[in-house]
């Protein structure tokens, strides 16, 4: 296989960035890549986690990206030029310079994979997103898009960059078939387009001390982000929610409650609401608050809950893989694209929309459902999941 060079890392403490690019790492060395580069907004970030293991292992070359506002010297004259010249791209060339470089030294051709999944979600992103693409392109790398979540209403203004992609994966069907659609009245390839789950459904947990004195009557994993609290729901409605629901666990359960991040990272920080919840249950003996981990040692804690309410995606893939019924807090298509893929016409439930959260009793009434519905839930994640995990480790990029 030729050097493959992975792109758009967020860095980890996003723990599905940091869960995406550690196993796809993993499976691009065992099927025999020449090496492998991670090109990291945040390479120090990473080394605190499970990819500064894999780098001192030499599974990866980790390389940082410039940014060029830490630099007012590069910052003054790349604007400049840019003024002069109108040439969009020379930040970004700027951005990956030395990642470029790396993955040019040496014999073989390279691919440059962008592994930011649900960034083309985002359009506040897209700028950017068309600009690294092309500077990829026009530096001679083979494109690839891999694990993307695109809202279906937003491919035909994504196309003329999609297109430029030699290869597609889409991790969820629902993705993968508005793509399919968009073939006949784009220029988006059918021939470059393929379906396959996340790699990060593969994950492997990594044990740690679980909270044994929680487990008697079983354990509610929590997880809650800032984004869904402030974007895309409204933020008082959606603690209301969360604060109802853990009442509700407390009081009509024997269950204790779990409150897990999977973010931490400073613009973004899900223990800043986990806090906020735990706090306003000051004292209660059934509540405990996982500290930051690794992707895998988060995974580990997810997999020791009965159930799991969550609003990060990979959080909620830990507790698929895990086999733990889940209730998701969604806001985007990647939430309702996998559980679809999972569990086909028995999804309905399942995901709970962020912006449907009004009254204060939403959150509630769909966990009960949940509860209802547990070993049904259960019987098919184990159905499902050994066969869903397996296709997840056969992602073709060349």
């Amino acid at each position: 296989m030729d050097k493959i060079l992975l792109y758009m890392h967020a860095g980890s403490g996003n723990h599905g960035c940091e869960a995406i690019a550690g196993t796809t790492i993993r499976m691009l060395k065992r099927e025999g890549a020449a090496s492998v580069i991670l090109s990291s907004n945040d390479p120090e970030e990473d080394r605190r986690y499970s990819i500064g293991g894999l780098e001192k292992d030499g599974a990866v070359r980790l390389v940082g990206e410039k940014h060029i506002a830490e630099h007012p010297v590069a910052h003054t004259a790349y604007y400049g030029y840019r003024l002069i010249t109108g040439d969009a791209e020379s930040f970004l060339r700027y951005r990956f310079r030395d990642a470029i470089r790396l993955a040019g030294e040496g014999e073989g051709k390279c691919t440059a994979v962008s592994i930011g999944g649900d960034n083309y979600c985002y359009p506040e992103l897209h700028r950017d997103l068309f600009l690294t693409d092309g500077v990829f392109r026009k530096k001679g790398f083979r494109t690839v898009l891999m694990g993307c979540s695109i809202e279906p209403e937003m491919i035909h203004g994504l196309s003329e960059d999609l297109s430029g992609f030699d290869r597609i994966i889409a991790r969820e069907s629902i993705t993968y078939e508005a793509l399919i659609d968009a073939c006949s009245t784009t220029d988006i390839s059918e021939e470059k387009l393929s379906l396959c789950p996340d790699p990060a459904f593969t994950l492997e947990p990594v044990q740690g001390e679980a909270p044994a004195a929680l487990e008697e009557g079983g354990i509610v994993g929590i997880n809650i982000s800032p984004m869904v609290r402030d974007k895309y729901g409204e933020a008082s409605a959606v603690m209301d929610n969360y604060i109802r629901l853990i009442r509700y666990i407390l009081e009509k359960t024997d269950m204790s409650v779990m409150l897990v991040p999977h973010v931490v990272r400073p613009n973004s920080d899900d223990r800043q609401a986990l806090s906020a919840l735990k706090e306003h249950f000051a004292g209660e003996s059934r509540i405990v608050s996982i500290s930051d981990r690794s992707a895998g040692e988060l995974k580990f804690f997810i997999s020791r809950c009965r159930f799991f309410v969550g609003a990060r995606t990979h959080a909620t893939i830990a507790a698929y893989s895990s086999l733990v019924p889940t209730l998701v807090v969604g806001y985007s298509v990647k939430s309702r694209g996998i559980a679809k893929d999972l569990f086909a016409d028995e999804a309905e439930g399942l995901v709970l929309p962020v912006q449907d959260m009004k009254e204060g009793g939403e959150l509630t009434r769909a966990f009960s459902g949940l509860v209802e519905r547990e070993d049904a839930v259960k019987q098919r994640l184990t159905a499902i999941m050994p066969e869903y995990i397996e296709r997840a480790t056969q992602i073709k990029l060349t």
